[in-house]
């Protein structure tokens, strides 16, 4: 196998991933590389933005494709739309059991001092259902149409304060800001301290080395931390319940017991899920604008086209590339031979180019017919529990920034996340124009 492309696992919530890749060298073009030796898991592809060419070689040549490494055992990689939808809704055959990330061989141990994180997300069924039926009303339409006011109000107040004309970054000024917000009262977390939830975060899905932390101890240490603080406030809510998640789990008849890492599992996943997702949605949609002029041209002319705009910038971002499954037994996929407990990654951001499914896949066309039919949310009994957050969230967004802003100036590169499973942005240089 070339050395440029060798297997490297991403991190997971659940299992410790790889270090930091530290190799040199320019990324080759997919046309260049032999078909089996492309890895799409190699974390450099998303960072440095060349995935999409991988992707669409992959969808054309070889849509059910193996790897296998010391560290990760036996992976497929299916970048097809039908295939994705297919496994995506068959929980029976293909189990998120064993995680949702990239993981080790299923038949292998954990090393020594990994911390075994159970999610609802990484549950079948009944134990999944009976969890995520549990905090599910917090994020139901009847309870964000009564928050509806409040996120308009502190977008607008985020918008106002920025620096018209000055360059500023627009990750941390508003898609950091604003998501962290919602998670907050989500949460009811202490407002003052909301910055420990993006935190904790980028801890759970950043890569060892990468700039967030340096090693998997640092990573336990500061998740356990995470867990006693929200154990405090476990322990408040049982007896004050305020309606929000924790409280929903403290007193929900099938959580209301649950083991200290399930809890923590639970939470790392609704922090994850509110965070990463809609906060590189946001910046995502500035980048698209910026790079489809025509179609920032057309949102200026028609607000109207916000609602269907918002699920393409999430077809187009893909905030979370990919999902994964394991296969319950011996099966086949496209004349390909899966083995019962092989890992199965759905490269939901191919899915989301896939030409026979999207015309002109690569780009952002915010009247596109059939955006929301988008795999960014998954399908199936995981399907995202909370769209209805992140489309109400970007929708008022883009409503305020139109009545303030004649336009969001992206005015240099974005730095981009070091991670084969998070899609997003850590810098987007952007500056702000009123209208006139």
């Amino acid at each position: 196998m070339s050395e440029a492309l060798e297997t490297e696992v991403p991190v997971s919530f659940e299992r410790p991933g790889a270090e930091m890749d530290k190799r040199k060298g320019d990324i080759p073009p997919a046309s260049a590389v032999p078909l089996d030796e492309i890895n799409p898991v190699w974390n450099r592809l998303f960072a440095e933005n060349r995935s999409l060419e991988y992707f669409e070689r992959l969808r054309r040549e070889d849509p059910v494709h193996f790897n296998e490494s010391e560290i990760a055992g036996r992976y497929w990689s299916l970048t097809n739309y039908e295939d994705i939808k297919a496994v995506d809704t068959d929980h029976h055959n293909f189990s998120s059991e064993q995680g949702i990330t990239l993981g080790f061989p299923v038949d292998q141990p954990l090393p020594e001092g990994a911390l075994d994180i159970k999610l609802f997300i990484a549950m079948d069924p009944p134990k999944h259902d009976v969890q995520r039926r549990t905090v599910s009303p917090v994020v139901s339409t009847r309870n964000l149409a009564g928050m509806e006011a409040l996120i308009r109000e502190r977008t607008g107040k985020v918008l106002d304060s920025l620096p018209v004309g000055e360059t500023f970054n627009w990750v941390d000024k508003v898609s950091i800001e604003l998501t962290t917000q919602m998670l907050a009262t989500l949460f009811d977390f202490p407002f003052e301290e909301r910055s420990k939830l993006t935190r904790w975060s980028d801890v759970a899905t950043a890569v060892p080395g990468a700039g967030v932390v340096e090693t998997e101890e640092q990573r336990r240490e500061e998740l356990i931390e995470c867990l006693m603080y929200f154990t405090n406030i476990w322990e408040q809510r049982k007896v004050n319940p305020t309606g929000d998640f924790v409280s929903m789990l403290a007193h929900g008849e099938d959580t209301k017991d649950m083991e200290p890492l399930e809890f923590l599992g639970n939470l790392i996943l609704l922090i994850v899920g509110g965070n990463d997702t809609t906060r590189n949605s946001m910046s995502g949609g500035v980048l698209a604008l910026n790079q489809y002029p025509a179609e920032y041209d057309k949102l200026r002319a028609d607000h109207s086209l916000i609602p269907n705009m918002v699920a393409e910038i999430i077809r187009w971002q893909t905030p979370l590339a990919y999902m994964r499954r394991t296969a319950n037994s011996d099966c086949e996929i496209r004349g390909k031979q899966i083995k019962a407990g092989d890992q199965i990654l759905m490269w939901y951001l191919s899915g989301n180019r896939d030409e026979s499914v999207f015309e002109r896949g690569e780009e952002l066309i915010i009247d596109r017919k059939n955006a929301r039919n988008h795999l960014s949310f998954g399908f199936g009994i995981h399907r995202c529990m909370g769209n209805r957050v992140a489309e109400l969230q970007l929708r008022v967004l883009w409503e305020e920034i139109m009545k303030r802003f004649d336009n969001v100036e992206v005015v240099g590169e974005p730095t981009r996340t070091f991670s084969s499973f998070v899609r997003g942005y850590t810098d987007l240089p952007v500056r702000v124009h009123k209208r006139a």
